[in-house]
């Protein structure tokens, strides 16, 4: 893994809690001091590769909401490129704070399965998907050329069986193609009926859960990464119990003997947005307590 310099690197998959701030400044701009504390906790956590937090609406709105043909929660007209970058402000943000931050785009069929069409300029969604993805890509360059580490693309619908993977697979592949640098697809969930389908798009690792869907070792057990690495879901984002650094050990311990330390980034589940923020702080630093852990045993 030519981006991260150390064995068993830390990482998040996106989002935190969200902490508001009073003050003058916060009338200017009610989220910016989220932004502040999400990537400041994930510093002082000792995360490897930090996010922005994602701290500005859910997955589906924090994009949808400015792009070309999308109206609230409706496709109203061809949807196209957004004038300006979607997340690049608060991404650059996070690295001045770190050198090492992910970008993160909600992908297109999640999208548009999140999304109304009122229009007759599509068919259906598998149409959406495909215009989707082209803005996406937009965003993508946007963040490529902002300086991040790598770009992970979140399709959380691929494990629900409700989406069109061939088309799907095509969005993300689009997305993935833009890039110069790795690109990373997250999906969370049961892989089992979709693991084959999930498994040739063209990315440059994969991120599944693990901690709470630990079937997923033996799913990928018999199959072909073609070297890509996998980000190892080891803590439980969807649980307000904090883990011990020993349980945190023990999963990847798990994950280690299946892909090997060389092979692993090692995150949350999901994100972890909807828990409180000592919450997610100390989860984090569990994390990151076991990686330290377990990290002498596997460096050459």
């Amino acid at each position: 893994m030519n981006f991260i310099t150390k064995v068993l690197p830390t990482t998040v998959v996106g989002s935190y809690p969200v902490v508001k701030t009073g003050g003058l400044r916060s009338l200017l701009d009610p989220l910016k001091g989220a932004v502040e504390t999400a990537v400041a906790d994930q510093v002082r956590a000792g995360v490897d590769i930090i996010s922005d937090g994602q701290v500005r609406g859910d997955m589906i709105t924090a994009f949808v909401s400015r792009l070309p043909g999308i109206r609230g929660q409706s496709v109203v007209g061809r949807v196209q490129s957004p004038a300006h970058p979607l997340t690049v402000a608060d991404t650059k943000y996070a690295l001045s704070k770190h050198p090492k931050v992910k970008g993160i785009i909600t992908g297109p069929s999640t999208l548009a399965h999140g999304l109304r069409i009122e229009t007759p300029n599509y068919r259906g969604k598998d149409e959406l998907v495909l215009d989707l993805a082209q803005a996406l890509a937009t965003e993508a360059r946007s963040l490529q050329a902002a300086g991040v580490t790598m770009v992970q693309i979140d399709e959380p619908i691929f494990s629900t069986g409700a989406a069109d993977l061939s088309v799907g697979v095509q969005g993300v592949n689009l997305i993935a193609s833009v890039l110069r640098i790795p690109s990373c697809l997250h999906v969370c969930g049961n892989l089992g009926e979709v693991v084959d389908e999930v498994l040739t798009t063209q990315v440059s690792l994969f991120d599944f859960e693990f901690s709470e869907n630990q079937e997923n070792c033996e799913i990928l057990s018999d199959k072909d990464l073609k070297g890509r690495p996998i980000g190892y879901g080891c803590i439980a984002s969807a649980d307000p119990g904090v883990e011990s650094i020993e349980t945190v050990e023990k999963r990847l311990q798990k994950g280690i003997d299946l892909f090997g330390a060389e092979n692993m980034l090692v995150d949350p589940d999901c994100g972890m947005r909807m828990l409180e923020r000592d919450v997610a702080f100390q989860k984090l630093q569990a994390m990151t307590g076991a990686a330290d852990r377990l990290r002498p045993e596997y460096e050459h």
